[in-house]
């Protein structure tokens, strides 16, 4: 399966953006789906999580209350929605697809990645 992530940019602190994943070349119902970030000089680390029927999700501490991550399988779509922006959420974001399907915070659980979307949030 190939994945595009898009719906970065820029925004002012505050603010929320809507990213969107969409997949192709493959069924994502099949996959759990994960959104991940990398900011500049660090490592990347997840940011949000869900099951492939959408009935479990994960949030990472510092999105937690910010954030809804959701699917609209029957569109081969994966979304997160990201409010109350902060600087330091200013990172690469990426969506990846895990075929065990619980929809895992660890990264290397996710064989599918797609290119990632720049988020800059502005003070």
């Amino acid at each position: 399966v190939q994945l595009q992530a898009s719906g970065g940019g820029l925004v002012q602190a505050g603010g929320s953006l809507s990213l969107s994943c969409a997949a192709s070349g493959g069924t994502i119902s099949r996959y759990g789906m994960g959104w991940f970030r990398q900011a500049p000089g660090k490592e990347r680390e997840s940011v949000a999580a869900i099951s492939r029927s959408g009935g479990t999700t994960y949030y990472a501490d510092f999105v937690k209350d910010r954030a809804t991550i959701s699917r609209e399988n029957a569109k081969n779509m994966g979304y997160l929605r990201i409010m109350s922006l902060k600087p330091e959420d200013t990172a690469v974001f990426y969506c990846a697809a895990d075929l065990f399907g619980g929809g895992s915070s660890n990264q290397y659980d996710y064989e599918y990645w797609g290119q990632g979307t720049q988020v800059t949030v502005s003070s």
